[in-house]
């Protein structure tokens, strides 16, 4: 890569053709094994002579500091229209990120008081930066929609586990089947709400009445954010996974997000009395819970745990990644140096001190090696769901609280759980 930056032609149209063929991050291997990931921008106004632009932030979920005052950015060299910044990176990693360009008007304000206020007027300038975020425009893999609305570009590392079911969307290949993905509207009273769910079938099967039922939690994100049907498709035709029924659940919003994921008793009765009888109205799907399995990541992994533990004999098989095992006690997350004198989660409470009914489950739990305080309290949450007895998989995976590692997961999750349903 030293070769690249010093070429004459630096900044010329075919260098700049060099790169998009190649694509972004440029991946470096040395002799030692080390992987390095370059990134590029090009200024679209040209030489620093110019250009307003000042800085050039990168955010890569899990390797650089959004909390800090002086965060990572891309440098111009020389006087060029090439900006470039590289970091070593492990071999198996994968990673979601954006490119911030600012002028001076955006650049960090001057930070004084204590710790705290600094804090605070960090958070209130990064965020200020968020509608400035674009995808990275070199990067070969098209975009996604992140739960904020904000696309991120891809980067997987040499050995990251090969997510082949996404090869099509990946490539804007993918194409939604309309004739088997139903849009309603569910209405419920337990909750008091109205909200969009989705359904949609896979394969083809002589006993409909059969199909595994899988329900996931953020339904809005496998839908629009990276849509998953043809990474379904494509799994379900390859003979990975059986011909199902699958069953997204939009939040609505925030807000409600952050009251009926957190171990909600009334949402899960909602799910049981209301939605469940509602989408049987209008496709077949099986009501054992060993043929019923409940994805969600983050709050939502959390939700389909609770689910699991609490309600075994209709929910049998669970997906759970990055679950916020924390809740609620938000110490964990402001607080984890000292992490080890916090209160269990409400949840590992329960399971602990064996508040919960009798039952065993087929789990998969994963969550990435770069989540800190959700590393930790799944961590804590493995032991003690294998000494309850249920049938466990874990894993740990290179990379952050991303929805593109999870999206790898959810795959193999569902490939695992539902195994035992391939032969019918």
């Amino acid at each position: 890569m030293d070769d690249w930056l010093q070429l004459s032609s630096l900044g010329t149209d075919s260098w700049w053709q060099r790169v998009c063929e190649v694509g972004t991050p440029v991946v470096e291997r040395d002799a030692d094994g080390e992987t390095t990931m370059h990134f590029f921008w090009r200024d679209p106004q040209g030489h620093s002579t110019h250009s307003s632009t000042e800085r050039v932030y990168i955010d890569i979920n899990g390797v650089t500091d959004h909390h800090s005052t002086s965060p990572e950015s891309l440098k111009r060299i020389g006087s060029s229209d090439v900006w470039h910044w590289s970091t070593l990176i492990e071999s198996n990693w994968r990673g979601s990120y954006s490119l911030i360009p600012v002028s001076a008007e955006h650049l960090p304000p001057v930070f004084s008081g204590g710790s705290e206020a600094c804090e605070i007027l960090q958070r209130k300038w990064w965020i200020s930066l968020m509608p400035l975020a674009i995808p990275d425009i070199l990067n070969r893999s098209r975009p996604f929609m992140n739960s904020r609305r904000t696309a991120l570009s891809k980067a997987h590392m040499p050995d990251a586990p090969y997510q082949s079911a996404w090869a099509l969307h990946d490539a804007g290949l993918s194409e939604t089947t309309s004739r088997t993905l139903q849009t309603l509207q569910w209405q419920s009273t337990l909750l008091n709400t109205t909200r969009t769910v989705w359904l949609f079938t896979t394969g083809e099967t002589a006993e409909p009445e059969r199909r595994p039922l899988v329900i996931l939690l953020d339904g809005q994100n496998w839908v629009h954010g990276q849509p998953i049907f043809s990474a379904l498709e494509h799994a379900t035709a390859a003979g990975e996974l059986p011909p199902a029924s699958w069953l997204f659940v939009d939040v609505i919003d925030s807000q409600h997000r952050e009251v009926e994921l957190p171990c909600n008793e009334t949402f899960w009765q909602a799910i049981q009395q209301e939605l469940l009888p509602f989408a049987h109205q209008h496709v077949d799907f099986s009501h054992e819970a060993s043929r019923t399995l409940v994805v969600g990541q983050s709050y939502g992994g959390l939700a389909a745990l609770y689910a699991g533990l609490h309600w075994p004999q209709r929910f049998g098989r669970i997906l759970t990644q990055s679950g916020s095992f924390w809740w609620p006690h938000l110490q964990y997350i402001c607080d984890y140096a000292n992490r080890e004198q916090h209160a269990p989660g409400l949840l590992l409470r329960q399971l602990q001190n064996n508040e919960l009914p009798a039952g065993k489950l087929k789990i998969f739990q994963e969550v990435g090696d770069r989540e800190a305080d959700m590393l930790y309290v799944n961590q804590q949450m493995r032991p003690a769901l294998q000494a309850a007895g249920h049938s466990l998989h874990f894993r740990c995976y290179s990379g952050g609280h991303d929805a593109l590692c999870w999206r790898g997961g959810l795959i193999d999750g569902c490939r695992w759980l539902l195994a035992d349903c391939l032969n019918g």
